[in-house]
């Protein structure tokens, strides 16, 4: 990033459906893997624009998308899914001010906690988690996959 370029955190709007898939797509490559239906970033999006979306930011740097985050509250817990940020322009903190704006989201809805999964295989983003203030609680996570996705592959 250069010191003229502004990043913005907003709300995501349907416009952006294309570029958040393609952003997901690299970020996450298990969103390619057609035999993983469950993992699908178009259904992604629509279940997340049908509960929640207020949730659902994007980062905006130069009128492009870099990043992503999505929260989630019950009234006892929140969640933070779908963190990611384009692969050229990491490490510039655009990931954490995410991290930050999603906190502070949950935080004005009166969240006492966020929790966040990440899958044992990626240890440099778990170190990320970690120097943000994040520690592994004494849990262990189960997963049940339910409906049409009851027959797809195993929970991950």
């Amino acid at each position: 990033m250069t010191t003229n370029t502004t990043l913005s955190i907003r709300r995501f709007d349907a416009a952006d459906t294309d570029a958040v898939v393609a952003l997901w797509q690299q970020a996450f490559p298990e969103y390619r893997d057609m035999t993983r239906p469950q993992r699908n970033p178009h259904l992604s999006i629509a279940n997340k624009l049908a509960t929640q979306p207020e949730l659902f930011f994007v980062a905006v740097l130069d009128e492009r998308i870099v990043g992503t985050v999505m929260g989630g509250y019950d009234g006892h817990r929140g969640w933070m899914y779908s963190l990611a940020v384009d692969q050229a322009v990491r490490r510039h903190g655009i990931g954490t001010r995410l991290v930050a704006h999603v906190e502070s989201a949950l935080t004005v809805l009166g969240c006492p906690k966020l929790n966040l999964q990440v899958l044992s295989a990626k240890a440099d983003l778990q170190a990320f988690y970690e120097a943000l203030g994040y520690r592994a609680d004494a849990v262990i996570s189960l997963g049940k996959r339910l409906g049409e996705f009851a027959e797809a592959a195993p929970a991950g």
